[in-house]
């Protein structure tokens, strides 16, 4: 079971606000345009004044190392999970299972879990903000966290970026192959045209896209250098 406590703009993290424009402060911030570094607490420091461009947001493919170095070692069974588009970072992981209570069906189960995983949401909240101001300065991303208890799961703030629609990572990463793919101009071209797709083995055709799409990465790279 999945449970997703929190929505855009709440929960325990700073987060991003892209794209805005670089320098643009809402009304009656106090602030003057492009008006320098502000705290990563105010959620529009992500490494540059404005806030990162879509065209200049920094890569990521280290994040999931990062993490691995980053987080606290007993904070979860084995290595998190990190998954990135070009909004979010969403962390996940596993967490000890219950011991000691006293359960009596699947229902005690999952509420035991999901107590355990509040109580851990709680107990690390400072440390995940602080983290999370960390890597979103490193990434220009927001930080969402989640964690697992065997089947029961909670997303505790999960971004839902207008696309159109209000769509969440997994969404957002099929519109987003299919752009830097060269199949859609644009997210919502590239909606429209999944669209037509639905039920039709999109997501093998989607790793077969991705893997040609390696392939043609490591090509470049073995090209000569102009």
């Amino acid at each position: 079971m999945v449970r997703n406590e929190g929505g855009a703009g709440g929960g325990d993290e700073p987060g991003p606000r892209g794209g805005r424009r670089r320098g643009h402060q809402p009304a009656g911030s106090g602030h003057p345009r492009g008006g320098g570094r502000r705290s990563p607490a105010d959620g529009r420091d992500f490494g540059r004044p404005g806030g990162w461009q879509q065209a200049d947001l920094p890569p990521a493919g280290d994040a999931p190392a990062w993490f691995c170095r980053r987080l606290p070692s007993e904070w979860f069974v084995g290595p998190a999970e990190v998954s990135v588009d070009r909004e979010e970072i969403v962390v996940t992981g596993e967490l000890p299972p219950v011991t000691g209570a006293t359960t009596g069906g699947d229902t005690d189960d999952e509420t035991a879990a999901q107590g355990r995983i509040s109580r851990f949401r709680e107990q690390t909240r400072e440390e995940r903000m602080a983290i999370a101001a960390e890597a979103q300065a490193r990434y220009g991303r927001k930080v969402a966290w989640g964690a697992r208890i065997g089947s029961t799961s909670m997303l505790f703030t999960h971004l839902a970026a207008p696309v159109m629609t209000r769509l969440r990572q997994p969404e957002r990463q099929v519109l987003d192959t299919l752009v830097d793919a060269g199949v859609a101009r644009s997210r919502s071209e590239a909606l429209a045209w999944a669209v037509k797709l639905v039920g039709r083995h999109t997501d093998e055709w989607l790793a077969h896209l991705r893997a040609a799409m390696s392939e043609v990465d490591k090509l470049r790279a073995q090209g000569p250098d102009l």
